[in-house]
């Protein structure tokens, strides 16, 4: 009798563990979270420093899972000491969730200008990645190791990817200011103590990261579609041109000033229009909080396809992003407008 019933109650005991399997496997694929991304601060010239501490209570008061900085951690027209980043780490590291940083013009492409010092912005570059990323972890007093498309300190090292709960986010440097593409010997020069050798160097190192750009970005379609992702993000810091108005009849991506993100917005597209799921792009550079559907033209929509603009310097907030890849736009977005930093602007 005790051999007869000894098959039965592990049929039984192989069942509820099977179940209870199945029941984690499906918690694990129900998995929600929120993320939240800003950029461009503090701006010297906007005084927004004091206005910082607010806004990190405020993402440290919310149950985000990390956040993605979208690049500019100083101004336009403030010098690139070496004190930018290390004080750039410092507001990172004072979120309590981990925060990818990813990079901005004013930082690196801009350093040649008179007013930021006359850098060369290629060496601004480099000391750039030996120190914010001389190790693969995001900042922030919790860390994540995302992966990395280059090793501690090198190049490329600031683009990763990270992916969590059917959805993957995806960093690139596309800065601001052309991507660092210099068109003409007029706007070498312009404002600028770059030589003709400077300024041919910019572009051979806009070649080769363009390149890369577009390689980690075919490679993380295919990751995801791999995966089985429902959505992807795409955060760089460079307005790509959907600030020119709609109703131009030129094409956004190669009017003068722009053309250096033709390459990248071309593959960007081809990537969307294979990817059976929805696709975020975020950036900043431009400052007003706006979520639109800007490609490619209005007859030809990219439905799955969805440009979301940060907040930035003198609007010192950020968005909070729900993540529900069961849903269909798997990604749900809200403006947070940190309470004391709202009334900025409103006085004359």
């Amino acid at each position: 009798m005790k051999l007869a019933t000894l098959p039965r109650i592990s049929v039984r005991a192989f069942s509820i563990a099977a179940a209870l399997c199945a029941m984690s496997g499906a918690a694990l694929a129900q998995d929600t979270y929120s993320v939240g991304l800003w950029g461009d601060m503090p701006y010297a010239k906007s005084n927004d420093q004091p206005r910082i501490p607010a806004l990190v209570a405020d993402i440290n008061a919310s149950d985000i899972a990390f956040s993605l900085y979208d690049g500019d951690i100083k101004d336009g027209s403030s010098k690139c000491t070496d004190d930018i980043y290390t004080d750039a780490m410092d507001m990172f590291n004072g979120l309590a969730k981990p925060v990818f940083y990813i990079l901005g013009d004013n930082e690196w492409t801009d350093c040649h200008r008179t007013n930021n010092g006359g850098y060369d912005n290629l060496e601004r570059l480099d000391h750039l990645r030996k120190v914010m990323f001389a190790s693969p972890e995001s900042f922030g007093a919790e860390k994540i190791t995302p992966e990395r498309q280059g090793g501690p300190g090198a190049k490329f090292v600031e683009n990763m990817r990270y992916a969590r709960g059917g959805a993957m986010f995806v960093g690139l440097n596309v800065p601001g200011s052309n991507n660092n593409k210099v068109n003409s010997d007029k706007a070498c020069a312009k404002k600028s103590e770059r030589t003709p050798e400077q300024c041919a160097a910019d572009n051979a190192e806009y070649v080769e990261r363009d390149a890369a750009n577009i390689a980690w970005l075919k490679e993380s379609f295919e990751k995801a579609k791999a995966e089985g992702d429902k959505g992807v993000m795409i955060v760089v810091q460079g307005d790509l041109g959907f600030d020119i108005p709609e109703t131009e009849d030129d094409d956004e991506s190669r009017l003068p000033g722009k053309d250096g993100y033709a390459a990248f917005l071309d593959a960007m597209i081809a990537e969307t229009v294979a990817f059976d799921g929805q696709v975020v792009l975020v950036h900043g550079d431009t400052h007003y909080y706006k979520i639109d559907k800007p490609l490619i033209d209005a007859t030809h929509l990219l439905p799955n396809f969805t440009r979301v603009q940060t907040f930035g310097s003198p609007n010192v907030h950020w968005i909070k992003v729900d993540v529900d890849a069961a849903t269909p736009d798997v990604f749900t977005f809200h403006p947070m407008i940190v309470k004391a930093n709202a009334a900025v602007g409103l006085t004359h």
